[in-house]
């Protein structure tokens, strides 16, 4: 095995690239299968509406918040580098490994997803859904051990076909002229016990669908000029994840009511089973492809970057910052595709992962939020090429959004709850070990 110089990551992406990995690692069938079970949660158009929005201005807050910290840190493995800068060691190993963790999981997923859509459509492939799985993860295993470029064109080339097809599915939503939407009763309910954990389970949902949005950080170290197009990627895509979600469910409240798609399991499905007649069922399900083909490249490409951060300071064994010539991080890529096979047999539902991982990004940003204010502090005269504007209410705003939105979330899902205290629990023995033999 070819390794680089001195291991080093290449400085051989750009703002393409950022704005590609944003969109391919944020935009997947969570935007198609979501709004039928938030619709069910909410039962009112304007609540669930409003409630992507929040989502959208929550993100937006963050990206603001990420674009300084991204440009003045810019190493592999984006969000523990600034916790651990701001509050030592120990938070950043906790925080680096729930990062890892929540973008170690979705490989595996999403190869047994698109497995599943194929058969949809080659009903014949039927026997063969794990076996398809496992071809995927190694096909793209082999193309990102072939360098970055390879991934770095592929996610820009999917990343564009899948912006191009859910434009085409919201204007074709549009103009369906077919019913009218029933006017929907506003319910003045809204401060009940059952409203209420809806509304929150309804952001872990939403909070889950954007979660990849700060994914141009783990690439910061490998940008031509992370300064500039950091900030630049972070704004305009995450404004375009934002309004792409609040027109999806916009468009497809147009074509059913709340009350039809409250009874979703694939809200997209059904909508174009109503454009489109039975075709639209095909239509979906390429369009789920598309998607879930440049989120599966992006999240190949993310936990192995976590891994390498963690491995260059001592959270991991020393190998892990092997880079091949083409600029991959070779054994972070090969320990994590090990472990998205094993979870290929073993992964849970779409829901709770979905839940489980929004939970951990809460946490991890709000860290990550807090850091900003801790650094200020702590090293004010640390080169930023951007600051975050509205400072420091910004960053108080997001951290209480946080607080609040994790609150929320114990509330409505206390065994994740559970399971991420657990993690926590065991986490500093092993901190410990680690710090003390240095593998």
């Amino acid at each position: 095995m070819s390794v680089s110089k001195n291991n080093q990551l290449k400085t051989t992406l750009g703002f393409s690239f950022n704005i590609a990995v944003l969109i391919g690692g944020t935009i997947g069938v969570g935007i198609l299968r979501t709004p039928g079970a938030i619709a069910n949660l909410l039962g009112n158009y304007w609540l669930v509406v409003f409630s992507w929005i929040f989502g959208g201005l929550y993100v937006l807050i963050g990206a603001n918040l990420y674009a300084e910290l991204g440009a003045m840190l810019p190493k592999a493995g984006g969000s523990y580098n600034y916790i651990k800068r701001a509050f030592g060691d120990y938070l950043g190993f906790l925080s680096g490994w729930f990062d890892y963790i929540t973008n170690a999981i979705p490989p595996a997923f999403y190869c047994i997803v698109i497995s599943e859509y194929l058969v949809i459509l080659f009903p014949e492939l039927k026997n063969y859904s794990t076996i398809m799985a496992i071809s995927l993860l190694t096909a793209f295993v082999l193309i990102h051990l072939s360098g970055v470029k390879n991934g770095s064109m592929i996610q820009q080339i999917t990343s564009f076909l899948k912006v191009i097809c859910f434009v085409a599915l919201v204007v074709a939503c549009f103009m369906y002229t077919g019913i009218e939407v029933p006017k929907i009763q506003t319910d003045n309910s809204f401060f009940q016990i059952g409203l209420l954990f809806g509304f929150f389970k309804s952001l872990q949902l939403i909070i889950g669908t954007y979660n990849g949005w700060n994914s141009v950080s783990f690439f910061a170290e490998e940008n031509d000029n992370p300064g500039k197009n950091i900030p630049k990627s972070l704004f305009s895509g995450v404004i375009l994840v934002a309004v792409i979600y609040t027109l999806v469910n916009i468009a497809f409240f147009h074509v059913l009511p709340v009350e039809t798609l409250a009874q979703s399991n694939l809200a997209a499905a059904d909508v174009a089973k109503v454009l489109f007649g039975k075709n639209g069922a095909i239509i979906v399900t390429v369009i789920s492809i598309f998607s879930l083909i440049s989120i599966l490249n992006a999240f190949m490409m993310i936990p192995p970057r976590i891994l390498y951060g963690l491995s260059r300071d001592g959270f991991f064994i020393k190998k892990g910052t092997e880079v091949n010539k083409g600029g991959t991080p070779v054994t972070a890529l090969l320990v994590s595709s090990f472990f998205s096979l094993f979870l290929i047999i073993f992964v849970g539902s779409f829901e709770v992962l979905f839940s489980f991982a929004a939970f951990i990004s809460i946490i991890v940003w709000g860290l990550a939020y807090a850091s900003l204010l801790k650094l200020r502090t702590k090293e004010p005269d640390l080169e930023r090429p951007y600051r975050s504007f509205w400072y420091p209410w910004a960053a108080i705003v997001a951290i209480l959004a946080s607080i609040g939105l994790l609150l929320g979330f114990i509330y409505s899902n206390p065994k994740s709850f559970l399971v991420i205290l657990g993690i926590t629990i065991a986490s500093y023995p092993l901190f410990l070990a680690l710090k003390k033999f240095k593998v």
